[in-house]
């Protein structure tokens, strides 16, 4: 799906949430290529490595998004996750809610044999020094949208055209590159689904 279009329907997804007229949700997608920026400073077009150019070239969209973090990098082979939860009454710790959605992909992770974990001082699932899955969230008024971006079967040579999340010092992995083999998409995301559903109860 487009970034736009699933952009649209989460704050369609938000407001409906708030109005409680939907349930808490779990949306997963997989975009075209796009570069999408975060809401700080320059939401990391300083960590834009390719020209205008470079990136029509490739077919790479770059989109301003208004979630939190800095630039990241979607395309075919990520599955990217977009909860649209209510937080209240007892959940309503910015924190907290990061490290569950960590917890819910070092548990995806581990499915597969794979020891991820976190890096202190750094938002994210790394093994190693590299970073497995980005996270950027938004909250607003206890509704959560945006998410996080787990990198399975991902043409890792995308990333070189930015500074991932601002990190220079850090490298990028998926799935597949760390096992040696390709992944099913569909078993990926059922692993996701029941790790977020335990997770968030």
């Amino acid at each position: 799906m487009p970034y736009p279009d699933a952009l649209a329907i989460q704050r369609a997804l938000v407001e409906e949430r708030r109005a409680n007229r939907v349930g808490d949700l779990l949306l997963l997608v997989e975009h075209p290529h796009v570069l999408t920026l975060g809401v700080r400073g320059d939401g990391g077009r300083a960590h834009i490595l390719a020209n205008d150019e470079a990136l029509a070239s490739r077919g790479v969209e770059v989109h301003e998004t208004g979630r939190g973090g800095d630039i990241t990098y979607h395309g075919p082979g990520q599955i990217v996750g977009y909860p649209i939860l209510d937080l209240k009454p007892d959940r309503c710790d910015v924190h907290r809610y990061v490290r569950d959605i960590e917890e819910v992909l070092i548990r995806t992770a581990a499915d597969y044999g794979i020891e991820a974990g976190r890096v202190e001082g750094l938002t994210g699932v790394w093994v190693g020094r590299d970073k497995l899955a980005a996270i950027g969230v938004r909250i607003a008024r206890w509704i959560t949208s945006h998410g996080f971006a787990l990198n399975v079967t991902t043409d890792l040579e995308y990333f070189e055209l930015i500074v991932p999340c601002g990190i220079a010092d850090h490298g990028v992995t998926s799935l597949a590159r760390i096992l040696g083999r390709p992944i099913d998409r569909a078993e990926a995301e059922d692993r996701v689904a029941t790790h977020f559903s335990s997770v968030f109860a």
